[in-house]
């Protein structure tokens, strides 16, 4: 039996994404609830306001998104998503770290546990939802004021703390580039059109790379890409 397609904005035919809210306030997740509630394409698969809750409560529930908060009692938001997302199995979510801090640290490490995507709190309603959207159809997702170049400084510094040379000489050259291309931040589409292939080739080469470097979400590849020298930090302005 194929899965139905995940739920996009004005998509009546695909079935909701279903959202796990995970925050210890209770104000800021009932709001967050409330959100998805009235939002099209989206269900509640549940709330929980620790780590440990938002871990069972995936198992038990099974949802698409995962919207986690950082700093919680019991377990925090990134010991959390480490487990949800060693879990191999298919059902295994996507999460986006949603966060009153913005530090740099929290988002490379959030990044590096394999989340896919990272938002600050004060995001705006809809953009919270589009961010939803987005992330379950399997891409990554930044807030605007967290830029590449701070994935690129951290990076930079831990080049070599995630996955060394040896691991990416079991990628083929097509993979390598692919990789390299998903560094800068490119979707699949964009590869597609850059290396003139069909934009299934390149998900295939994707799900390649991620098995063999052992790799969770895309936005971690983005973090090896930059820790591994495919892809150099840039050094002029923007």
């Amino acid at each position: 039996m194929s899965t139905p397609p995940v739920g996009a904005p004005g998509d009546s035919s695909a079935a909701p994404v279903r959202v796990l809210v995970v925050d210890d306030q209770d104000l800021i997740r009932a709001g967050l609830v409330a959100l998805f509630r009235a939002a099209p394409g989206l269900e509640i698969a549940g709330e929980a306001s620790d780590g440990a809750q938002a871990v069972a409560l995936t198992a038990e529930t099974r949802p698409d998104v995962v919207l986690m908060d950082i700093r919680m009692p019991v377990m925090d938001g990134i010991a959390a998503t480490r487990a949800i997302l060693a879990d191999d199995s298919p059902h295994r979510p996507h999460v986006v770290v949603l966060t009153t801090f913005d530090l740099d640290e929290y988002v490379y490490t959030a990044l590096g546990a394999g989340a896919s995507g990272f938002l600050l709190k004060d995001t705006p309603p809809q953009r919270i939802i589009a961010a939803v959207h987005t992330i379950a159809a399997g891409d990554i997702l930044i807030a605007p004021r967290i830029t590449h170049r701070l994935i690129e400084a951290y990076a930079d510094k831990h080049r070599t703390t995630t996955v060394g040379g040896s691991a990416l000489a079991e990628l083929t050259a097509r993979e390598a580039e692919v990789l390299s291309l998903v560094g800068t931040g490119l979707s699949n589409t964009e590869i597609a059109e850059r290396l003139v292939l069909s934009e299934a080739t390149v998900k295939t080469h994707v799900k390649r790379v991620m098995a063999k470097l052992g790799l969770n979400s895309r936005a971690q590849a983005v973090v090896v890409a930059y820790e591994t020298g495919l892809v150099v930090p840039s050094t002029g302005t923007t």
